[in-house]
């Protein structure tokens, strides 16, 4: 793979601490969310951080495969991911439970489906989850 862009991130404290880029450019307090046993409250989690950067880069898939079969994707199309964690069912650990909701305005549905079913494969979140995570996709 030729890399086109490299990015660096640092956290200390865990998943109650911070986080932040070599650049300068993103920093974010962290907070454990009281439903796994932390103070909540202000901060943001992985989960989170996770949520919005596959739905950014999922959307931005959308976009790349619509160019591609010169397909106009609205402004407003919107890309929703729900990320959930918990322990995984073989007892070894946590693991995470993604969804994506797609909406693509102004297209119809058999070819808003089609951009969506491409973007999966395009997408390198979609790809770098696919043999170790079960990420439903829905066109709503």
């Amino acid at each position: 793979m030729k890399v086109l862009y490299t990015t660096e991130a640092s956290a200390t404290g865990g998943r109650t601490g911070s986080a932040a880029t070599s650049d300068g450019a993103f920093s974010v307090a962290l907070t454990t969310p009281k439903e796994l046993g932390g103070p909540g409250g202000e901060g943001n989690n992985p989960e989170q951080l996770f949520a919005a950067g596959y739905s950014a880069c999922f959307l931005g898939a959308v976009k790349f495969v619509g160019a591609q079969k010169k397909v106009k994707i609205a402004e407003d199309s919107k890309v929703t991911a729900t990320v959930g964690i918990g322990p995984r069912d073989d007892g070894e650990g946590f693991g995470l439970d993604v969804a994506l909701a797609v909406s693509l305005p102004g297209l119809e549905r058999d070819v808003a489906q089609a951009v969506v079913d491409q973007a999966h494969i395009v997408c390198p979140y979609s790809h770098a989850t696919r043999n170790g995570l079960d990420v439903r996709v829905t066109l709503v």
